[in-house]
C-alpha cells in the first residue's frame, strides 16, 4: 500500500513539474544552452594526460612500493651496467629491432655491417638548440670513464667483425650469456632473437637483433632535448629503412606508448563525425511519419542536441576542475547516447498516448507523469554505478576519470531532458495543435483546399483533422507511424504465437550454452598494446618483440634489503635456492659462486669477508663492477657491513602468455614473505601487471552493489516488488551473455571492457524496466494480452533508440585502433543482447511464467465487490426467517 501511495505521489509531482515547464518553455529552453556555452567554452583549452602509467597502473599497488624501495637502495646512477629491460624506471630511451624479411641470419657479415652502420647513424643524431647542437654523446647515460653506455650486443658485434677481419675462427657467441674478450659475462637473451644454437649453447644464427640507447633526463632542459632526440631517432631509423629495403626495422621510444594511446583520438575524428551524421539522420527518420502535423522530426534532432549539451557541460566542468583528456573519453558519448535517446523517445511515445483535444500544458503534464518516473529511476542507477567507479575506492585512474565524467554528463542530461527537451516538446505541441507543418511551421490547409493542389503538394501536407476524425478513430491517429504499425499489427502477434515460442526458447538455450562456453575462457587483458591505435610503432614493435624475444621473461631484480651473513655458506645456498630455476645474470651472484667453489668463505669472519669484497673490487678488474650490486655501510668502529645486495634473474617462459608471468610474480612475492632472507623482486612491467587483479574485482564489486541498490531502492519506488525480481534476472542474463560472447570475440577483460560491463547493467535496466513494469502491473487481461500491450506502449521507444544507437556504433568498427575495437565489440554486444531480451526472450517467457493474470482477474475488486444485504423478517408465529437479497 505504501509503495502505491509513493508511486502516485511521484507521478503527481512530475505532472506538476511538466505543467510548470509547459508554462515557462522559453526559460527552460534557453537556460541549458547558456550554461553549456559558458561551461563548454573552457574545453577549447583542454589538456591531455601525458602519463600512461598514471592512467592505467593502479594508484596503490605493491609494485610501486617496491619500486620506491629499490630506488632508495640502488639509485639509477649506480646502475649504469644494469640497464637490462629498464630495470628500475623506463626513463628516456630509443630502442630498435632489426630483422629480415627472408629470415636471414643477422649475425652474418652483411647484416652485422648494416647493424653497426645503423648504430653509427644513431650516435650521430643531433638535436639543434640555440647556440648548441646536442648529440647522443651529450645526453647519453655515462660510464665511469665518462663514455656512453651502449648495449653489450654492440661490443659483441664489433668483436665478431674484428674476428672476421683477422680470420679468427675461435670466436663464438653463446646464448643467453656470452663473454667478451675482457672476460666479462654479458646477457644477450633480450638482444638476440630467433636464435638457433649448436651444442653448448653456441649461437648458429639469429633472426633479430635489438639495440637500446639510454638517455639522461635529470632536468627539464635535458628531458626536452631527450624527447626531441627520440623523435629524430624515429626519423633516422625510418630513413635507414628506406635505403635498406631488404631488412625490417621496428623503432620504439619511451614516448611511443603515450603517443600511440592518444593517437586514437586523432584517427577517430572523421569516424565520429560520420557516426553523428548517421545518428542524426536515423533519429529524424524515427520521429517522422506521413502525417505532416503529427510528425516530430525536430524532436529527433533536439534529442541529440540535448545529449550534446549535457556532454559539453560535463567536459567543461571536468576541464575547469583540473581534469585532463585521454582517449578513454571516446566512450562517454556512447554512454550518453544509449541513455539519453531512450529517455527522449519514451517521452515522445507518451505524447502519442495523450488526447489531442487537451491543452498542451495538460498533455505535457501527462507525459511527465507517465515517463519521468522510470527515467528518474534508471538515471539514479547510472549515477550510483558510475558514482562508485568515480569514488576513491577505484584504483585505476582511467576508470575513475571515465566514471566521473559519465556521472556529470548523465546528471546534466537528466536535467536537460526535463528542461530543454521538455520545452521543445511544448513548442512542437503548440505547432501540432495549430495544425502547422512539423518542419516548415506553415498552416496546413483543409482537405477540400488540398484537392485543388498538385499531387506532390498533397503528399507533403497530408494531415488528419480532428473534426474529420470520429471518436473511435482518434486513438489510432498515430498508427500511421511505421514502427507503431509494425509492432501493433505484425510483430506482437507473431512473437506471442504458440508455434514461435518453442523456437525462441531453443534460441535462448543456445545463447546460454555459447555464453557459458565463453565465460569459462575469460582472460585478463594484460597487453598495453590493446589500448593504442593500430599500425603504430607500439603495435609493430610489440609484435616483433613477442615473436623474436619471448624465450625469456623480462629481467627481474632480486633485492636483499637486510644485512645477512654473506660469509656463511648456508646463507649463500639459501639465496641461490630461492632463485633456482632462473637464469642468473648478476655478476655478484657469479662472484658468490666463485667464493663457494674456492671455499674461501668457509668459516671466514665477517670483517675479513667484507674487507675481501671491498679489496677485490678495488684490485681485481674483472670484479670491479660488483660494487654496483652491493651497498656497504661503515660503522662507528671503522668496520664495513653489507646492508643490501642484488642479483638479476630471467625465467625461461613465454612472454606472450602474461598470465604465466603474473603467476611467476605472485610466486616470488609469496616466497619473499615466507623466506628467511628479506628480499623483494621488481621489474617496471610489474606496475602494470598489478592492475589486472583489481580490474577483475572492479566489475564484480560494482555489479553487486548495483544489484543491491536496485533491489533496495526500487522496493520503495516500484509499485510491485516482482518487477525487481524479473529485472535482476534479466540483468544477470544479459551480463552473463555479454561476458561470454565478448570472450569468444577475442575481447579480454581490461579497463575498457570493464567500463562497458558496468554500462551494460544500466543499459539493460533502461530498456527492460518499462516493459516489465507495464506487464507486472497489468490486471484483468491474460498474460499474452499484457505482453502485447507492453510492447505496443514501450517497444517503439526501445526500437527507435536501438536503431539510432546501432548506426552510431557502426563507424566505430572502422576506426584503426584497438581501443575503439574493444569499445565497439562490447557496446555492440550489450545493445544486441539487450535487444534480443526485450523483443524475444521476455515477451515469450512472460507468457507462461509468473505473475498469473488469471488470478488477478478472479480477485475481488473493492470497487466492484458484491454487496449482500441481510433482511430479517419475522412472521406471526415468531418464526425467524432470513432472506438474502443480493445486489451488485
Amino acid at each position: 500500500m505504501l509503495r502505491q501511495v509513493l508511486h502516485r505521489g511521484l507521478r503527481t509531482c512530475f505532472s506538476r513539474l511538466g505543467h510548470f515547464i509547459a508554462s515557462h518553455p522559453v526559460f527552460f529552453a534557453s537556460a541549458p544552452v547558456l550554461i553549456s556555452i559558458l561551461l563548454g567554452a573552457s574545453f577549447s583549452r583542454y589538456q591531455v594526460e601525458e602519463s600512461v602509467e598514471h592512467l592505467l597502473a593502479p594508484q596503490h599497488s605493491l609494485a610501486k612500493i617496491e619500486r620506491n624501495l629499490v630506488n632508495s637502495l640502488f639509485p639509477v646512477n649506480r646502475s649504469k651496467h644494469r640497464l637490462y629491460s629498464d630495470l628500475q624506471t623506463p626513463g628516456r630511451y630509443g630502442r630498435v629491432i632489426v630483422t629480415s624479411f627472408q629470415k636471414a641470419n643477422m649475425l652474418d657479415q652483411h647484416h652485422t655491417d648494416l647493424i653497426l652502420k645503423l648504430h653509427a647513424a644513431v650516435t650521430k643524431i643531433q638535436v639543434p638548440r640555440p647556440g648548441f647542437n646536442y648529440t647522443f654523446a651529450h645526453i647519453c647515460v655515462l660510464n665511469n670513464d665518462k663514455t656512453c653506455i651502449v648495449d653489450d650486443i654492440v661490443h659483441v658485434l664489433q668483436e665478431l667483425k674484428n674476428a672476421r677481419a683477422t680470420n679468427r675462427t675461435n670466436f663464438a657467441i653463446t646464448y643467453p650469456i656470452t663473454h667478451l674478450k675482457n672476460g666479462r659475462a654479458v646477457y644477450n637473451g633480450h638482444q638476440l632473437g630467433g636464435v638457433t644454437v649448436h651444442s653448448k649453447d653456441r649461437v648458429k644464427s639469429a633472426e633479430a637483433v635489438q639495440l637500446t640507447y639510454y638517455l639522461q633526463s635529470i632536468n627539464s632542459l635535458n628531458d626536452m632535448v631527450a624527447e626531441r632526440w627520440e623523435a629524430n631517432f624515429c626519423d633516422t631509423v625510418r630513413l635507414f629503412q628506406e635505403s635498406n629495403s631488404k631488412i625490417k626495422i621496428y623503432p620504439y621510444t619511451s614516448s611511443s606508448l603515450r603517443e600511440d594511446f592518444q593517437k586514437t583520438s586523432r584517427v577517430s575524428e572523421r569516424y565520429l563525425v560520420t557516426s553523428l551524421i548517421l545518428v542524426v539522420t536515423m533519429a529524424i527518420l524515427c520521429c517522422s511519419m506521413q502525417d505532416c502535423v503529427r510528425s516530430k522530426p525536430w524532436l529527433g534532432l533536439l534529442g541529440l542536441v540535448t545529449i550534446t549539451l549535457a556532454t559539453l557541460t560535463a567536459a567543461g566542468i571536468i576541464n575547469l576542475t583540473g581534469g585532463k583528456y585521454n582517449s578513454t573519453f571516446l566512450g562517454v558519448p556512447f554512454v550518453m547516447l544509449g541513455h539519453g535517446l531512450y529517455g527522449t523517445f519514451e517521452m515522445l511515445s507518451s505524447w502519442r498516448k495523450t488526447r489531442e483535444d487537451q491543452h498542451v500544458k495538460e498533455r505535457t503534464a501527462e507525459v511527465y507523469a507517465d515517463s519521468m518516473l522510470s527515467f528518474s529511476l534508471t538515471t539514479a542507477m547510472y549515477l550510483v554505478t558510475f558514482g562508485i567507479g568515480a569514488s576513491p575506492f577505484t584504483n585505476i585512474e582511467a576508470a575513475r576519470i571515465f566514471c566521473c565524467n559519465s556521472c556529470i554528463a548523465i546528471l546534466f542530461n537528466y536535467l536537460y531532458v526535463l528542461s530543454f527537451y521538455g520545452s521543445s516538446l511544448v513548442f512542437t505541441g503548440y505547432i501540432e495543435n495549430n495544425y502547422q507543418h512539423s518542419i516548415f511551421c506553415r498552416k496546413v490547409p483543409k482537405p477540400d483546399v488540398l484537392q485543388e493542389k498538385p499531387a506532390w503538394y498533397r503528399f507533403l501536407l497530408t494531415a488528419r483533422f480532428s473534426e474529420d476524425t470520429s471518436e473511435g478513430e482518434e486513438a489510432n491517429t498515430y498508427e500511421s507511424h511505421l514502427l507503431v504499425c509494425f509492432l501493433k499489427r505484425y510483430y506482437c502477434d507473431w512473437i506471442t504465437n504458440t508455434y514461435v515460442k518453442p523456437f525462441v526458447v531453443l534460441f535462448y538455450l543456445i545463447y546460454i550454452s555459447f555464453a557459458l562456453m565463453g565465460y569459462l575462457q575469460v582472460s585478463e587483458g594484460s597487453d598495453l598494446s590493446n589500448i593504442v591505435a593500430t599500425a603504430t610503432q607500439t603495435i609493430e614493435y610489440t609484435a616483433a618483440q613477442q615473436k623474436y624475444f619471448s624465450n625469456y621473461s623480462p629481467v627481474i631484480g632480486f633485492y636483499i634489503y637486510e644485512s645477512i651473513e654473506y660469509w656463511n655458506t648456508s646463507v649463500q645456498e639459501d639465496v641461490l635456492e630461492y632463485t633456482k630455476g632462473f637464469v642468473r645474470i648478476s655478476w655478484f651472484e657469479s662472484y658468490l659462486n666463485y667464493l663457494r667453489k674456492l671455499n674461501v668463505s668457509t668459516g671466514l669472519p665477517k670483517k675479513n669477508f667484507t674487507d675481501m669484497l671491498r679489496n677485490s673490487f678495488l684490485r681485481a678488474p674483472q670484479y670491479s663492477h660488483f660494487q654496483e650490486d652491493i651497498i656497504f655501510s661503515k660503522k662507528f668502529n671503522g668496520e664495513y657491513d653489507v646492508v643490501a645486495s642484488r642479483m638479476f634473474l630471467v625465467a625461461k617462459t613465454m612472454e606472450t602468455n602474461r598470465e604465466e608471468l603474473y603467476d611467476l610474480l605472485e610466486t616470488l612475492r609469496r616466497l619473499s614473505v615466507t623466506s628467511k632472507v628479506k628480499f623483494i623482486v621488481f621489474n617496471p612491467s610489474f606496475v602494470y601487471m598489478d592492475r589486472y587483479a583489481s580490474s577483475l574485482g572492479a566489475p564484480l564489486h560494482n555489479s553487486c552493489i548495483s544489484a543491491l541498490f536496485l533491489l533496495f531502492f526500487s522496493a520503495f519506488l516500484v509499485a510491485d516488488s516482482l518487477i525487481n525480481v524479473w529485472l535482476t534476472l534479466t540483468v544477470v542474463s544479459v551480463e552473463f551473455g555479454v561476458v561470454g560472447f565478448m570472450t569468444l570475440w577475442k575481447v579480454e577483460l581490461d579497463c575498457i571492457s570493464v567500463l562497458c560491463l558496468i554500462y551494460g547493467i544500466n543499459y539493460t535496466i533502461d530498456n527492460c524496466a518499462p516493459l516489465l513494469s507495464t506487464f507486472v502491473l497489468g490486471k484483468d487481461l491474460t498474460r499474452t494480452k499484457w505482453v502485447k500491450n507492453a510492447l505496443e506502449v514501450h517497444g517503439v521507444a526501445i526500437l527507435q533508440s536501438y536503431l539510432c544507437y546501432l548506426v552510431g556504433l557502426i563507424p566505430l568498427a572502422a576506426v584503426p585502433s584497438n581501443l575503439t575495437c574493444t569499445l565497439f565489440r562490447c557496446l555492440f554486444l550489450i545493445a544486441f543482447v539487450t535487444f534480443f531480451h526485450c523483443f524475444a526472450i521476455l515477451p515469450v517467457i512472460l507468457t507462461f511464467l509468473p505473475p498469473s493474470k488469471k488470478k488477478r482477474k478472479d480477485k475481488k475488486n473493492p470497487e466492484n465487490r458484491e454487496e449482500i444485504e441481510c433482511v430479517e423478517m419475522v412472521d406471526m408465529d415468531s418464526t425467524r426467517v432470513v432472506d438474502q437479497i443480493t445486489t451488485v
